[in-house]
């Protein structure tokens, strides 16, 4: 199984949605380890460690988000994955 690290940098209505919150539990259930974290521009940015099967689920995911999130764009890229992750935590910055 392929391990990848997928970083994506969200935008829309993506702040007061739940949606770090939600993106941290559909993460775990995937069994993907990094972190998520509100930008100041308004953004989401998150970091996802794990299989690419369950990595490309997440991205699918983020282009909509939970209820009352609007996604206008989803910003990816692929990277080699550090392993440096324990679990997935959302990150207060």
């Amino acid at each position: 199984m392929e391990e990848v690290r997928l970083r994506v940098v969200v935008t829309g209505t993506v702040q007061g949605v739940f949606f770090r919150a939600t993106t941290e539990s559909t993460a775990r259930q995937l069994s993907l380890k990094g972190w998520v974290r509100n930008m100041r521009d308004g953004s989401v940015e998150a970091v996802f460690e794990g299989s690419k099967e369950d990595a490309e689920k997440m991205l699918s995911w983020c282009h909509h988000g939970p209820p009352g999130a609007r996604v206008v764009s989803v910003e990816e890229s692929w990277e080699k994955p550090t392993g440096e992750y324990s679990d997935f935590t959302i990150r207060y910055t």
